[in-house]
């Protein structure tokens, strides 16, 4: 990973005009945040073409013409034990990122996501007079709701992906936008499974299984076994199951395909994919996956969907003993159907930390395969769902957040 130890300095020679072409500062941290920033990249060269962007960002947004000062992987942590593991580290890369934003004096500087490490460097360029913003907003209808006020320490402005979040921010007195879901934009509202399997070479008449136990390799190392075996149960009781198994990323890649050695190899035998996880999805019938953003993206492909996940013993101790957790469901369908009026029971079975079991995993799974219903009750509520994250502007929500964010930064240079 690239050094965290401070950068040469940069003379004010070297700075984009604030005027006209301004200097953005754009920090990322994982897949999710590179591609966002990669949207977003493209929407505000549009209103700027001259624009330099910089900060720290993914090979997506490296192809906008990102300047990354840092490797995006130097942020791609979850959950406590993990960040604290690491924090002397964190704190360097704070510390540099802080000194070398202050001294280039950009525009705007955007935090996407990422909120332990973003909110942190934003507060302090925000106390060093620099306008700050937060893309993503963290979850605070699930967490403790006085994080609102923090984060308005943070940034001036925070764009959510979701409807249910500006009116918590209002109640702080905090700037918040509701700008769309990326995601709601990628999917079509009515699903293409016919052609998601011919994509994947799957036949049209048997049952499907797309199995997603998580992107990051740590993920796959506490959850890869467990969710296996629960397809492999699934197989063994469902005659005729074809297994999908994509794979977010080649480190990914090699873990599971770890994990599968030893089993059969025949047509039954799991499929494991690099990448294609959208149509992986969109192919089956039925999904089992660890709870994160892929739910989201199983909601937009119109999915029924099973939900597991286990957190380290000590994250999974500490989010009790604190009682930071304010909701009784976790998954976002879950969540977002509850917001939306659909009723206080879970949309979708989601089975966490002790009670994520194979056997636990399988029998749900099982039991969506069978309920024919109950699979159409789901997809119809997830219809209603898209709808409700899409919006009803015409816009992708990457021009909305561009859009708003060059409000912001326009506005600052009419009182400079």
């Amino acid at each position: 990973m690239t050094s965290t130890n401070p950068p040469p300095s940069t003379s004010p020679e070297s700075r984009v005009p604030s005027s006209g072409y301004p200097l953005i500062a754009i920090i990322a941290g994982e897949d999710s945040g590179d591609q966002l920033g990669a949207d977003l990249i493209g929407a505000l060269r549009r209103r700027y073409p001259q624009a330099r962007f910089v900060g720290i960002g993914g090979a997506r947004m490296q192809a906008q013409g990102f300047e990354s000062w840092y490797d995006i992987r130097e942020l791609s942590l979850f959950g406590f034990s993990e960040v604290i593991s690491h924090l002397p580290r964190l704190l360097r890369l704070r510390k540099a990122l802080v000194a070398r934003m202050v001294q280039a004096s950009p525009a705007v500087v955007i935090g996407i996501d990422a909120p332990d490490f973003n909110l942190g460097v934003e507060q302090r360029l925000k106390q060093a007079g620099l306008r700050t913003v937060h893309y993503v907003s963290p979850s605070v209808w699930a967490w403790r709701e006085k994080r609102a006020e923090k984060i308005g320490r943070s940034a001036s402005l925070v764009l959510c992906l979701f409807p249910m979040e500006p009116s918590i921010y209002a109640k702080h007195g905090i700037d918040a936008r509701f700008v769309g879901h990326p995601l709601a934009d990628r999917f079509a509202l009515v699903s293409d499974r016919v052609g998601a399997r011919d994509f994947l070479q799957l036949p049209q008449q048997v049952p499907v299984l797309a199995v997603l136990p998580g992107s990051r390799p740590s993920e796959v190392a506490r959850l890869g076994s467990i969710f296996i075996d629960a397809a492999r149960q699934v197989a063994a009781a469902l005659p005729g199951l074809r297994v999908v198994i994509p794979a977010a990323n080649p480190q990914v890649h090699a873990k599971l395909k770890e994990l599968l050695a030893g089993g059969a190899h025949d047509d039954a035998a799991p499929l494991l994919l690099d990448g294609n996880a959208h149509e992986a999805m969109l192919a089956a019938d039925v999904v089992l996956l660890a709870s994160g953003t892929a739910t989201l993206e199983a909601m937009l492909a119109k999915r029924p969907m099973v939900v597991g996940y286990r957190v380290s013993p000590m994250s999974y101790r500490i989010a009790r003993a604190l009682k930071m957790l304010k909701t009784d469901v976790y998954a976002l369908p879950n969540i977002l159907a509850r917001v939306a009026g659909l009723g206080e029971k879970p949309l979708v079975p989601e089975l966490m930390q002790d009670d994520c079991t194979a056997t636990n995993l399988a029998a749900a799974t099982l039991e969506l395969f069978h309920d024919s219903e109950r699979r159409g009750h789901i997809v119809a509520a997830f219809e209603q769902l898209h709808r409700l994250l899409r919006g009803d502007l015409e816009s992708h929500a990457g021009e909305r957040a561009a859009t708003a964010i060059a409000e912001f930064v326009d506005a600052g240079q009419t009182h400079d």
